[in-house]
């Protein structure tokens, strides 16, 4: 089974900057992406890249956050600069690989925005 082992996450103020990493077990090819969720809310993607580089953002992070990938290390990031306070959520990472219809879950970190 693929297991994922996010870090990064923590506290800034408005404007400025953190990034995330994830590791995933084993040699998989698949999508990867970021999903967040605020409490109260639905869980949405942030960003995704697929295992040729190309890559999606939600509109509301666009221009802000950068998704990237190494494939040599199976590890997927998120630059995330000019943070907002509606940033604030647990931020997920997600693998699917292309072989199976199921996807993988990390454990989820924090990530907090104060104004």
């Amino acid at each position: 089974q693929v297991r994922l082992v996010e870090s990064g996450g923590g506290l800034v103020q408005a404007g400025g900057s953190l990034s995330l990493s994830c590791a995933a077990s084993g040699s998989i090819s698949s999508i990867m992406g970021w999903y967040r969720q605020a409490p109260g809310k639905q869980r949405e993607l942030v960003a995704r890249i697929t295992s040729t580089g190309s890559t999606t953002y939600a509109d509301s992070v666009k221009g802000r956050f950068t998704i990237s990938r190494d494939n040599a290390k199976n590890t997927v990031y998120l630059q995330m600069n000019s943070l907002q306070p509606e940033d604030t959520a647990v931020y997920y990472c997600n693998v699917r690989p292309y072989v199976i219809s199921i996807g993988y879950w990390g454990q989820g970190t924090q990530v907090t925005v104060s104004s």
